[in-house]
């Protein structure tokens, strides 16, 4: 396991327009500098740390890039407590327990040390070995996008696990040897920027700040989710969504919620984004009690 493996990086674009225009072909939307950061992780092979709001479409850009390379995604999800069992790899213990007793009762009393021996190289061998998602990354040989979302929520332990995996493109198992990819897996890490993550990590990625888009291309991105809104209401709601943003709002409509909405009037079947139309489908933007009474105020809606 230890012996030396090249590991093979094949790039998925031909250029920055060529992200552009394949993006596109998933339904998103990319500006220039987004899809300039997608085509230097990509040609450099080197991981890519994407931060912003929530919602701005981050996860969702890691997810157009694994559809058009024709790639598996695999994603690992960070949260508060998340342990390396969770993310890389841990054992099957309840096997590896049946495993030595079935090895305990067949051995003789004479064989008892040598069958001992045999027992524990078999329990830590690939059989007992569950991958999670950092080494089921490194593992694959066919086309990877690893999706580390949400970086900032796990502890600061855990970035050491992901400065090994991202610095080597390796895992470290003890009991079974150095693990080291043979096809570099395309790597997003997303970021809220609910706390700093360690210079360490920025230094092995390339970093973008994706903020919510201007109001010209969230309409383009809206007329391309729901092309059957009218341009005149969808131009309505856009900018209806861009004062929302401009509130002092626990949470700030999303462009996921953006499309949302726009669904939700096409559902309803209203024509237009009136007075009315704002206070009866508000919710499907604002989530907290308190946003809506604050826009409906600035609004002059209450």
């Amino acid at each position: 396991m230890n012996e030396a493996i090249e590991t093979v990086h094949e790039p998925i674009f031909a250029s920055v327009e060529d992200v552009i225009s394949r993006l596109a072909t998933t339904g998103y939307l990319s500006d220039k500098a987004t899809a300039t950061s997608i085509f230097l992780a990509d040609r450099l092979g080197k991981p890519l740390l994407i931060e912003g709001p929530a919602g701005v479409g981050k996860t969702e850009l890691a997810r157009a890039v694994a559809q058009v390379a024709g790639a598996e995604l695999v994603r690992l999800q960070c949260y508060e407590g998340i342990d390396e069992a969770r993310a890389l790899y841990e054992w099957n213990h309840a096997k590896q327990i049946l495993r030595i007793q079935a090895g305990a009762a067949g051995a003789d009393a004479a064989g008892a040390e040598n069958g001992w021996a045999e027992t524990k190289s078999d329990v830590f061998s690939e059989e007992f070995l569950l991958s999670r998602p950092l080494l089921t990354a490194i593992r694959r040989s066919d086309p990877t996008v690893l999706l580390i979302d949400e970086a900032d929520k796990a502890d600061v332990e855990i970035e050491g696990l992901m400065l090994e995996v991202l610095s080597d493109f390796a895992v470290t198992v003890p009991e079974l040897g150095t693990i080291t990819a043979t096809r570099t897996p395309f790597v997003v890490l997303t970021s809220n920027a609910t706390r700093e993550l360690s210079e360490a990590l920025k230094r092995r990625c390339l970093y973008l700040h994706i903020d919510f888009p201007d109001e010209e291309l969230e309409l383009r991105i809206l007329e391309s989710r729901v092309p059957e809104l009218k341009p005149a209401v969808a131009a309505q709601l856009v900018r209806v969504v861009h004062v929302l943003r401009g509130m002092q709002l626990k949470k700030l409509p999303s462009v996921a919620e953006s499309i949302d909405w726009g669904r939700t009037l096409l559902a309803l079947g209203l024509k237009d984004l009136d007075d009315r139309s704002v206070r009866a489908t508000l919710g499907v933007v604002l989530k907290h009690h308190s946003d809506h009474q604050r826009a409906l105020a600035e609004l002059k809606l209450a």
